[in-house]
């Protein structure tokens, strides 16, 4: 009993509280709520809604904080509810366990050391054995899809992203969210670790009763909206968070660094660095005015080329370079364009003027970024070789 006394004393230090939502898991909830009663009275239930003996159940713990939802909106619902209701109370974290019996009340204390250990705020997943006996295998199966896409998304490597028992660092969640089903908790990690904090498995016992678990996940309806949500994430993860984080570590480089580490002793081919060139210099010249910066990284990214070379050279369009780059632009569209404006006043080239000769423009924009793209291209593949030659 000491050691419950003490595991309660640190929840409280850390001003930590447990939710547990719950959506007619009648058989378990009672045996879920003293368990974890015996390590902390900071507890936050919220009933999704349940038409079974849920009420009546929750109506004998007036020392725990219950929020009951009139209709059954969701997993997801419950825990934003939860959430919103711990930071309310000025919790800093909350440890989330499912109330359908798979999970021990006694590793909470496993929760409670890892984030000691980390000493910073911290996202962790409690990491069950899908091997075990007892564990069906179409849970097995989406746990792996799942932590795939998590991978892919924020470049972490996880061995369970799916478990429900988690502690969340309620600081530094997001306060808005796109679902309210079973895909909030994968939104809720991926979009946590968007944010640069550490997400990390922490081991935990699990408990498969046929007898008395009650699962409420649809294997069609929830796949295909986690398959819609990872769709959107890996969107926004290719047009906006590697760019963001790829821009915010170029920052710090130098340009001795940038020419030594990204273009001389990068280990890409002269070939590979040579077409990231290349993409820079057409994305800076084509009309992409606004986007060039997140076309060029995203297309690097996709392409597998060098980030580093495509975003430098994508700013082939400073301020200074625009007004000959429009000049030229007009030019050369003005070989390939019927009705066109051969005489450019060079000095007067507005945008009201641009706009008059819109398809000129853009016609010759996109030609005069092919042909520079090549053009430069072809030189610092040359330049790279003769360096390495002169490097051995």
């Amino acid at each position: 009993m000491n050691s419950e006394v003490a595991i309660s004393q640190r929840m409280s230090q850390i001003k930590a509280c447990v939710i547990i939502p719950t959506y007619n898991n009648h058989k378990t909830l009672q045996r879920v709520v003293d368990g974890v009663l015996m390590y902390t009275s900071h507890v936050i239930v919220v009933n999704d809604g349940s038409t079974d003996s849920t009420k009546e159940i929750l109506d004998s713990y007036p020392q725990i904080t219950i929020i009951h939802i009139s209709k059954n909106q969701g997993k997801g619902n419950a825990l934003r509810e939860g959430f919103k209701k711990a930071k309310q109370l000025l919790y800093e974290y909350a440890i989330t366990i499912d109330s359908d019996g798979q999970h021990y009340p006694d590793d909470i204390p496993v929760f409670l050391d890892a984030l000691e250990e980390a000493g910073k705020p911290i996202l962790l997943i409690g990491s069950r054995n899908m091997n075990q006996d007892g564990v069906p295998k179409k849970s097995s199966f989406g746990n792996k899809f799942s932590n795939f896409w998590f991978w892919f998304e924020t470049g972490i490597q996880l061995e369970d992203t799916q478990s429900g028992y988690r502690l969340y660092p309620l600081q530094f969640i997001p306060n808005r969210y796109f679902t309210k089903k079973f895909e909030f908790e994968i939104e809720v990690i991926v979009r946590t670790a968007w944010k640069n904090i550490e997400v990390k498995n922490v081991p935990i016992k699990i408990l498969y009763d046929p007898n008395e678990r009650v699962t409420h996940f649809r294997p069609f309806t929830d796949f295909t909206r986690i398959s819609i949500l990872n769709t959107i994430l890996v969107v926004i993860t290719l047009l906006y968070i590697k760019p963001r984080n790829f821009l915010l570590s170029f920052k710090k480089k130098s340009f001795k660094a940038f020419v030594r580490e990204d273009i001389l002793a990068n280990s890409d081919s002269n070939l590979k660095k040579s077409f990231s060139i290349a993409l820079g210099v057409f994305v800076g010249i084509a009309p992409f005015w606004g986007f060039q910066t997140v076309i060029a990284i995203s297309l690097a990214i996709f392409l597998r080329w060098n980030k580093a070379l495509a975003f430098a050279f994508s700013n082939i369009s400073i301020p200074p370079m625009i007004p000959f780059i429009i000049l030229g632009s007009l030019k050369v569209g003005s070989c390939f364009v019927s009705e066109k404006i051969s005489i450019i006043p060079e000095n007067k080239i507005t945008f009201a003027f641009v706009q008059n000769h819109l398809v000129q423009y853009v016609v010759g924009s996109f030609v005069l970024a092919i042909i520079t793209a090549i053009i430069f291209g072809i030189a610092s593949y040359l330049l790279l070789s003769f360096f390495k030659k002169t490097s051995k």
